[in-house]
């Protein structure tokens, strides 16, 4: 029994000054990639992030704004791993300051700028050159997204300007942080009219669409996509791909996006 008993003090020294028999511990799980995308792409995004997780079995985390205040995060160093503007601008001032992974950077999307009213609203208005916007908008008040910085408002506004309305629809703007904000204010009753994008006024039933911007009135609506150059996720390519799959396309164009780009080679 002595020999025995050291025979197996022995053993336990030997395990405890190697580690043998030690489990390994548990690997933590890989990081869900992060998107950070501009507010229109709501409905149409998280669709798609469900598709995605339904055949990867791997979570999306998406962020929500303006695509200046996106822009800006990344800037500062927020951790995104894939970008998606509603505009060029802000697209190529991460560009320029050599913020993006080179050979990621593709154009994505296209949209239209629609003018929304409540849905139970009674108007129409033929948007053309000198329109009363000022005069139909009356007491109340006309809703954008902010018309310095967030996409939406500074599609709204050359547009506005180049139709010659600006001067009198300025003092009427209720201006929100992103487009979806903008329209909620208008699903609500809180301004009478709003422009957003028609992607927009399809996913809200409490709105419904007055007016067309024509395509001349103002810069075409272009949707860049690109991955942010400190994005260390190995699924971020993967999933730039996967919003040109057929099955995302199709989420897209149901939603009243056009498709204008291919996947990065």
């Amino acid at each position: 029994m002595t020999r025995l008993k050291s025979i197996i003090t022995a053993g336990l020294a030997f395990v405890s000054s190697t580690g043998a028999f030690a489990q390994t511990p548990p690997q933590e799980p890989a990081k869900a990639p992060l998107i950070f995308a501009a507010a229109s792409m709501k409905t149409a995004l998280d669709e798609i992030a469900a598709a995605w997780k339904a055949k990867t079995g791997k979570s999306v985390a998406i962020s929500y704004a303006s695509s200046a205040v996106l822009a800006k995060q990344i800037e500062a160093g927020a951790p995104a791993d894939l970008f998606i503007s509603a505009d060029l601008k802000w697209m190529d001032y991460l560009d320029k300051a050599g913020l993006l992974r080179p050979g990621t950077r593709e154009t994505l999307l296209g949209n239209q700028l629609v003018l929304v009213a409540p849905a139970d609203a009674k108007t129409t208005i033929a948007i053309a050159k000198g329109f009363d916007l000022a005069g139909a908008v009356g007491g109340g008040k006309l809703a954008v997204c902010t018309i310095t910085s967030c996409p939406a408002g500074l599609y709204g506004k050359e547009a506005l300007e180049k139709l010659g309305v600006w001067s009198a629809v300025e003092p009427k703007l209720a201006q929100a942080d992103n487009v979806r904000a903008a329209l909620l204010l208008v699903a609500r009753g809180e301004a009478t009219f709003g422009i957003v994008y028609a992607t927009d006024a399809k996913a809200e039933s409490k709105v419904k669409v007055v007016g067309i911007f024509p395509e001349s009135s103002h810069a075409p609506i272009v949707y860049p996509a690109a991955i942010p150059k400190d994005s260390k996720n190995p699924d971020a390519v993967a999933l730039e791909l996967y919003l040109s799959a057929p099955e995302s396309i199709k989420v897209l164009e149901e939603q009243g996006f056009t498709i204008l780009g291919k996947p990065p080679a």
